[in-house]
């Protein structure tokens, strides 16, 4: 009877703190509903594309702009086919291939530590990049930094 008591006693205290610890993380903005009008993004929002910053998050799709100043993880997305701009500074950028050690995030996108095969790109200034949902990409290499938007098509 005692042990079982602590048990419960114990039970309840772990799930009354993970509540807490949950409850005290902020939660990310849900997408809004798809746009029915026209939608304007201004400059003083965009201005350069210097700091990560997300700018659009409809259930369609998602525009952000980032910048990155080293490598990033691989990424596999099943849901979101990638189209990136790249708006300042240079990365080696690789696509396709097998991604390597394998992690879901969410069972819509993992992540990898690295790509076996695959094509490398070196991106610039200018460079458009379109990464089909399903493929492995990696901005592999950043020797200074790199600043793109993105947009995100998600399919249903």
């Amino acid at each position: 009877m005692i042990t079982t008591t602590r048990l419960l006693s114990s039970s309840a205290f772990l799930l009354t703190v993970t509540a807490g610890a949950a409850a005290q993380q902020p939660a990310p903005p849900a997408p809004t509903p798809p746009l029915t009008v026209a939608k304007i993004v201004g400059h003083d929002a965009v201005a350069g594309c210097s700091k990560s910053a997300s700018l659009v998050n409809t259930t369609e799709y998602i525009v952000s702009c980032s910048n990155r100043t080293g490598p990033g993880f691989v990424e596999i997305h099943a849901k979101e086919t990638d189209v990136f701009y790249i708006v300042d500074g240079a990365a080696t950028f690789v696509t396709g291939g097998v991604a390597q050690n394998v992690k879901a995030d969410t069972p819509v996108q993992s992540r990898a530590s690295g790509i076996q095969g695959g094509e490398t790109h070196h991106l610039v200034k200018g460079d458009v990049v379109l990464v089909p949902a399903g493929q492995p990409h990696w901005f592999k290499e950043v020797p200074t930094s790199v600043s793109y938007f993105v947009v995100k098509v998600v399919k249903p």
